[in-house]
């Protein structure tokens, strides 16, 4: 991942991404868990404990060979949680979500798209190469949420799975549409780190 980030189409089945989706709304209502939380333009909530089987979407061969190139050592599953974005919000902050020389790095990350990701609905942006960046777009960016020059909009049909390397810079655009559009993300990282609650470890060799 030179450019810190790929787009996988047709991982999940339109039939299996239509089965998630009655789950997610079900596990995303306000009152389904105290571990759902309202951000400024998403809600999310995490599915490690939902008592909903995910295998399928964190286990995907695609995603685990990613894995292994990046973090190069036994890894697990970090974290596994739904993200929706709400109708009609504002672009999110350029950000990364780890440092480049941060103990826990390399950590790699994913977003399966349970809606298309389009340049109205909010898809996510990434700076290709910035992984390998000295600085954070705090650093060097007046505001990080205007458009940044040489950003990609990750776009592809529902079932397509973005995988990245968590210390690429990113956020999701301004969902301009009167629908909100979802996903479920998710982190791994080395198996030696303790960095959220893990999940099974998964071996580089897989």
């Amino acid at each position: 991942m030179d450019f810190g980030f790929v787009l996988v189409p047709g991982v999940i089945s339109a039939r299996r991404v239509a089965e998630i989706g009655m789950a997610y709304y079900e596990l995303m209502l306000p009152s389904s868990s105290p571990d759902f939380k309202a951000g400024t333009t998403t809600d999310r909530r995490f599915f490690v404990e939902s008592g909903i089987d995910f295998e399928d979407v964190y286990q995907h061969p695609s995603l685990l060979i990613a894995c292994a190139q990046l973090i190069g050592q036994p890894f697990k599953l970090s974290s596994l949680l739904g993200r929706t974005l709400r109708a009609s919000t504002p672009a999110q902050h350029l950000h990364t979500d780890i440092a480049r020389d941060s103990p826990d790095s390399p950590m790699a990350g994913f977003i399966l798209m349970l809606d298309a990701f389009t340049p109205a609905n909010g898809a996510t942006r990434f700076i290709p190469g910035s992984q390998r960046f000295p600085h954070v777009p705090s650093d060097r960016l007046a505001d990080s949420c205007l458009e940044c020059g040489g950003e990609v909009l990750a776009c592809g049909d529902a079932g397509s799975m973005i995988i990245f390397n968590a210390a690429v810079w990113h956020g999701h655009t301004a969902n301009t549409t009167p629908k909100m559009r979802r996903s479920i993300q998710g982190y791994f990282c080395s198996m030696y780190r303790t960095l959220g609650d893990a999940l099974p470890e998964r071996k580089a060799s897989t």
